[in-house]
């Protein structure tokens, strides 16, 4: 993998060039941000880059040498994971090495480091994965060896902020006393739910939120998506690759959450009371979950109705689907309605969630939009 495989993030990806051209690498460095930005990617590539034996004048790894080629198949012993595990029967004092293929297959599928889909590979699904202090004991003992094959012995390190307290308090002493030839490169989603003194000794890297045009690309690339779908569904993930990811491969229920929303519109339009109570039977039927998925859905379409009045492409993020239909229902949402169907979407959301029965929150929203819809 090359710096240039990853989008965007060309600030960043300029430090740690300058830190590898140099040669004046910190002994822990960290890379935090918003999740799914590619951190991670990041910091692969920087270990690779370290250890390359050739890299190129435009600081990127060779990716012919015997180190990138290690760094590619996996097998590049001076490159240590660290990452949140899973405590089960099988594993009592477990550590990452536990789940190291595993791992690698992760990586594979899910570049952009999905935590949900990690945590739920494990057979123990109620468990949430975390850095226990047996993981800061064994990287102890194996950071007492020196680098074998190449200059620094790097220890890339997924989540920090998933260390239990004992973990923690144990890994401070390792970045107290740094190995000469080791490097840390952890990489974080919440800085702040590191232990203070830990970030004290790390040389901090913040990356931003990526934009909607880069995590559009991503989906272009991986799923084929049309353009305007692509950027409608980047919109909404708010910079979060693995949510727009899987806000893509949800289609079913995306295709099911319009039709329900214009059904609602239609029947509400033509003040039809008994279609609507049946409207609502078929959304409470759908379950808890799905309502108030439902209900957001609904929101995000409301205010981007609005905006579509408006006739600036730029700030619409609208798929085809809903566009066409946009064409023809955007004038019924204007000033004098929409801060008001969004508030009652809300309302509704808030009382699904508290358990309030569904046949009775769904239709007496129904019920409302009937004169919401009028008001306009």
């Amino acid at each position: 993998m090359k710096f240039s495989d990853i989008p965007a993030r060309e600030s960043v990806k300029r430090q740690l060039k300058e830190m590898a051209a140099s040669g004046r690498v910190p002994h822990a460095l960290l890379i935090h941000g918003q999740s799914g930005g590619g951190k991670f990617m990041l910091a692969r590539v920087f270990a690779q880059l370290l250890h390359c034996e050739h890299p190129g004048a435009d600081g990127e790894p060779c990716e012919v040498c015997a180190q990138c080629q290690r760094h590619r198949s996996g097998s590049q012993i001076d490159t240590l994971m660290v990452f949140p595990v899973v405590k089960d029967e099988k594993h009592r004092a477990p550590v990452s090495d536990d789940y190291l293929e595993e791992f690698r297959e992760f990586m594979r599928l899910s570049p952009y480091m999905d935590f949900d889909r990690w945590a739920s590979s494990f057979d123990k699904k109620n468990a949430q994965p975390q850095i226990y202090v047996s993981e800061s004991e064994a990287l102890e003992r194996r950071l007492a060896v020196s680098a074998s094959t190449a200059r620094y012995k790097i220890v890339l390190f997924w989540l920090p902020e998933k260390m239990n307290e004992a973990a923690a308090n144990k890994l401070l002493k390792l970045l107290e006393e740094p190995a000469p030839d080791t490097v840390f490169i952890m990489v974080s989603n919440n800085a702040s739910a590191i232990l203070p003194t830990i970030l004290s000794r790390c040389r901090p890297i913040e990356v931003l939120r990526l934009d909607d045009a880069s995590v559009a690309s991503v989906l272009e690339e991986r799923l084929a998506m049309d353009s305007a779908d692509a950027l409608a569904v980047a919109h909404v993930a708010l910079g979060d690759v693995n949510v727009a990811l899987r806000s893509a491969d949800a289609t079913s229920v995306s295709r099911l959450f319009f039709d329900m929303f214009v059904s609602l519109m239609r029947l509400a339009y033509q003040r039809d009371v008994k279609a609507l109570r049946q409207w609502s039977a078929e959304l409470t039927a759908l379950g808890r979950e799905t309502e108030i998925k439902f209900y957001d859905y609904c929101q995000r379409l409301i205010r981007e109705n609005f905006m579509f009045r408006f006739g600036v492409p730029a700030i619409t993020y609208l798929n085809r689907q809903e566009q066409q239909f946009s064409q023809r229902f955007a004038r019924f949402i204007t000033e004098r309605n929409a801060e008001a169907i969004i508030r009652h979407l809300g309302e509704a959301s808030r009382d699904i969630a508290g358990n309030a029965n569904g046949n009775i929150v769904n239709f007496d929203f129904a019920v409302k939009m009937i004169i919401l819809i009028k008001n306009y």
